[in-house]
C-alpha cells in the first residue's frame, strides 16, 4: 500500500486548484443523516459533516496504490475511487511507490517457482497520467464526489429500511391467521363490509378484533404507522431526492468533459456510458417519487381505516365515544368501502409466495432489497400519459424519457442504477491500467527465508519517492556474505533519464561514544531499514557476536555520506541490470560507514524491524515476536545529555537508560490481553527521546 500527493505545478492546475467548484453555487447543501439511525449513517453526521467536505475539498490529487498476490495494482484517486487497473503483474507484489511526478510506478515482486522466490525491480511507464494531469484530476474529483453521493444515497436508503417497523406488518399477519382459522364460507372482505354497512361483526370477527388486535393495539399501530411513514416520507424528500439531484448533476457535467473528446477520450470517459448513468439515475428518481405517492396514499387511507376501525370497536364494548368520532360523512364510507375493497382480498397465489394472504401495508415492498417483483404494484389503468408511451413507439425507445420499472422495488433500481454507474466509470480505470508498460525490469535476488506473510509487511524491500531530485530508491539486503551489507538501487522517476551511483551497498564499520572515546567494532548484518526523510535512512543493526540484550542498534544513515561527490566515481556499478544482483555480488560497489553520532543501542529489546517518518519527528521499532514497540522522538530541543558509561558498567548494573518511557500498566496489559487472547499476545509500548545528533 503506498499514498502519494502529486507535486507537479502548472498553470492549468493552479487555476484549477484556486478555482470556486461550481457545485457548491449550484445545489443546495447536502441535509446531515439524523443520528437516531445506524452507526453508517454517523459518516454524514452532523459531526462528520465537515469532514466529508474537507475530503471532496482537497482539490490537489493524491492516489492511494494498492497490490498484493493478485495478478494486478489498482490506484485510488483520493483513495476513494478507482482511476487506474493494472494487470499481468507476475507473483507477489511486496512493495510499490508511485512518483509524485506521475511518470513512472516502482515495483518489486516475488515469483515463486520450483526453487527459491525471486524478487525483482519493476518500473513501470506512467506517462498517460503525466501528460494529462489537469484532465485526470478533474475527472477523479468528479468520480470521488460521484462516489460520495452514491453512498450518501445508500445510508439514506439504510435509514428508511431502519425507519420501517415490522410492526407494520401486524395487520396482513393477523388477517392471514384470522383466514386459517375462520369456520365460515364468508370472507374477510365481506366480514369487514358487514361491520361497515351494518355496524354488527360475526363473532369470528369479533373475536379477531377484541382479543388479537385489541383497541390498545389497534391504536399503537395506527401510531407506529403514521411515525414510520412520516420518517421514511421526510428522509426521501430531503435525503434521497437531494443526493440523487446532485448525482444526476454530477455526471451530466461528466457527460460534458466527455463530450470533449480531445481533452478526454484519451482517458477512456464514454459519453454514451454516462448518459446510461444519467438514465439509470433519473429512473431512480422516478421511483423514488413513487414510493412517496404510495406513503401519502396509505397514510390517508390508513387514517380513515382506523378511525372507523377505532370506533366500531369501542362500540362492541360498549365504551363512550367521543363526538368528534362518532362523525362519519358518506365520503368517508365510500372511502373506507373502497379501501377494504382494494386491499381486503384474498390472494392464495401471494399466501404461496410470500406466506401471507394480504399485502395492507404496501411500503415496505419498496425497501426489501429483493429481486422479487412488487407484490402490490401500482395500479396503471386509466393512466393517460403510461398509455399514451404504451402506445407510441417512438417515445417509448425515447432517450429523452428515464424508463420506468412499476413492478420492482427502490432496492432493485438502486443497485441497478449503481452497477450502471460503476460500468461507466470502469472503463477509464481500465485504459489509463493498460497505457502503463513495464519499461525496465531488474531481477534482485533469490529469497530462501522462509518467513510468515504478516512478518513480510514490516521489512524488506522498501521503496521510496523522493519528491524533489524526482528519484526512486530501493533498500534490500541480499543472503549470505551480503546480509552484513545493505544495499540502495535508485532510478530516476523519468525512464529517459540515467542517474550515477545507480546501485551502491553500505557497509556498517564501527561506531563510537562520544563521552568515552569508546569505539566499537563488530560485524553487523542489517534486519531492517527505511526511510526517514528524503535525506535520511533509519537503520536497524544486529551485532553478530554481541551480548543479547545489547546486540541492536537503531542507525540514522545520512545519505549525503553515501552519496558523496567527490568520489562518486569510485562507487560505479560495473555489471549488468539484466543479471540477477545477487549473482554478481562482487561488481556492487561497497562503501563502509563510521558513525561518530546518528545512533543509539537498543537495551534490553530483540529489536527486528523499524518505521521512521521524519515529517513527525519519530521512529517506531517493533521486536522480533511483535510484541514490543518503542516510539523513538527524533528531534528533540531538550538540552539533555545521556549517561554514556563503559560496557563493564553497563553490564554490571544492567540498567538501560531511560529518557521518557511509558508503559501500559499490569491491569491495562491483562485487559488487553485478554480483549485479544486468541488474536495477538499482550504488546508494551514504550516511547522515549532520540535525538539523532547525540551519541548512544
Amino acid at each position: 500500500m503506498h499514498w502519494m500527493e502529486v507535486t507537479v505545478e502548472s498553470s492549468v492546475l493552479t487555476s484549477f486548484y484556486n478555482s470556486e467548484d461550481e457545485s457548491n453555487l449550484l445545489l443546495p447543501k447536502l441535509p446531515t443523516l439524523p443520528k437516531n439511525y445506524s452507526n453508517t449513517s454517523k459518516i454524514f453526521s452532523e459531526e462528520n459533516s465537515d469532514e466529508i467536505i474537507k475530503l471532496l475539498g482537497d482539490v490537489r490529487l493524491n492516489i492511494l496504490v494498492l497490490g498484493g498476490s493478485s495478478a494486478f495494482i489498482e490506484l485510488y484517486a483520493y483513495g476513494m475511487f478507482k482511476i487506474a487497473r493494472v494487470t499481468g503483474i507476475v507473483g507477489t507484489c511486496l512493495a510499490l511507490c508511485l512518483s509524485s511526478d506521475l511518470k513512472s510506478l516502482s515495483v518489486v515482486t516475488e515469483v515463486s517457482t520450483s526453487g527459491a522466490p525471486e524478487v525483482s525491480y519493476f518500473q513501470l511507464e506512467t506517462n498517460l497520467l503525466y501528460s494529462f494531469l489537469p484532465e485526470v484530476t478533474r475527472m477523479a474529483r468528479k468520480f470521488t464526489h460521484i462516489s460520495a453521493l452514491l453512498q450518501y444515497i445508500n445510508l439514506s436508503l439504510t435509514c428508511m429500511c431502519e425507519a420501517w417497523e415490522e410492526i407494520l406488518m401486524q395487520m396482513d399477519s393477523r388477517l392471514t391467521k384470522f383466514v386459517q382459522e375462520k369456520n365460515t364460507t364468508t370472507s374477510v372482505q365481506d366480514e369487514f363490509m358487514d361491520l361497515l354497512l351494518w355496524g354488527k361483526a360475526s363473532a369470528e370477527l369479533q373475536t379477531l378484533l377484541m382479543n388479537q388486535l385489541t383497541v390498545k393495539g389497534l391504536k399503537k399501530l395506527g401510531q407506529s404507522i403514521e411515525s414510520s411513514y412520516s420518517s421514511i416520507q421526510k428522509l426521501v424528500i430531503s435525503h434521497l431526492q437531494s443526493g440523487s439531484e446532485s448525482l444526476l448533476y454530477h455526471l451530466s457535467e461528466l457527460k460534458g468533459m466527455a463530450s470533449w473528446k480531445q481533452k478526454y477520450e484519451p482517458l477512456g470517459l464514454d459519453a454514451s456510458g454516462i448518459e446510461d448513468a444519467i438514465t439509470a439515475v433519473g429512473s431512480f428518481i422516478l421511483k423514488a417519487n413513487e414510493l412517496l405517492q404510495v406513503i401519502d396514499s396509505s397514510m390517508k387511507n390508513f387514517k380513515a381505516f382506523f378511525r372507523w376501525l377505532y370506533v366500531a370497536m369501542l362500540r362492541m364494548t360498549e365504551d363512550h365515544v367521543l363526538p368528534e368520532l362518532n362523525k362519519m360523512t358518506q365520503k368517508d364510507i365510500t372511502f373506507v368501502a373502497e379501501f377494504l375493497t382494494e386491499h381486503f382480498n384474498e390472494a392464495p397465489d401471494l399466501y404461496n409466495r410470500k406466506g401471507k394472504y394480504f399485502n395492507v401495508e404496501k411500503v415496505g415492498q419498496y425497501l426489501k432489497d429483493e429481486d422479487d417483483d412488487l407484490v402490490s404494484p401500482p395500479n396503471t389503468e386509466g393512466n393517460q400519459w403510461y398509455d399514451f408511451l404504451q402506445n407510441s413507439s417512438h417515445l417509448k425507445e425515447s432517450p429523452l424519457l428515464f424508463p420506468y420499472y412499476p413492478r420492482k422495488s427502490l432496492h432493485f433500481v438502486k443497485r441497478r442504477m449503481e452497477n450502471v454507474i460503476d460500468q461507466c466509470l470502469q472503463k477509464p480505470a481500465d485504459v489509463i491500467g493498460k497505457s502503463m508498460n513495464q519499461a525496465i525490469c531488474i531481477p534482485l535476488y533469490t529469497d530462501a527465508r522462509s518467513e510468515d506473510s504478516t512478518r513480510r509487511l514490516f521489512k524488506f524491500p522498501f521503496l521510496w519517492n523522493n519528491k524533489t531530485s524526482n528519484l526512486h530508491y530501493l533498500l534490500f539486503t541480499i543472503l549470505e556474505d551480503s546480509l552484513y551489507k545493505m544495499c540502495i538501487l535508485r532510478r530516476h522517476t523519468d525512464i529517459s533519464q540515467s542517474v550515477s551511483n545507480g546501485l551502491i551497498a553500505i557497509k556498517f564499520g564501527s561506531f563510537t561514544y562520544a563521552t568515552t572515546e569508546k569505539v566499537r567494532r563488530s560485524t553487523y548484518s542489517c534486519l531492517d531499514a527505511q526511510f526517514y526523510d528524503d535525506e535520511t535512512v533509519t537503520v536497524v543493526l544486529k551485532d553478530t557476536v554481541g551480548r543479547e540484550g545489547r546486540d541492536r542498534l537503531l542507525v540514522q544513515l545520512p545519505l549525503s555520506l553515501v552519496y558523496n561527490s567527490e568520489d562518486s566515481a569510485e562507487y560505479q556499478f560495473t555489471g549488468s541490470y539484466s543479471t540477477r544482483l545477487d549473482e554478481q555480488r562482487s561488481a556492487i560497489p561497497t562503501r563502509t560507514m563510521h558513525f561518530e553520532k546518528h545512533w543509539r543501542l537498543l537495551e534490553s529489546m530483540k529489536a527486528q524491524y523499524v518505521a521512521g517518518n521524519g515529517f513527525r519527528k519519530v521512529s517506531c521499532v517493533l521486536s522480533s515476536n511483535l510484541r514490543h514497540v518503542r516510539v523513538f522522538e527524533m528531534d528533540i530541543d531538550d538540552e539533555w545529555e545521556l549517561d554514556e558509561s563503559s560496557d563493564e558498567e553497563e553490564e554490571a548494573s544492567n540498567k538501560p537508560v531511560k529518557i521518557k518511557e511509558e508503559v501500559l500498566s499490569e491491569s491495562e496489559a491483562e485487559n488487553q490481553q485478554a480483549g485479544t487472547a486468541a488474536l495477538a499476545p499482550e504488546m508494551v509500548i514504550k516511547v522515549e527521546k532520540l535525538d539523532p545528533e547525540l551519541d548512544s
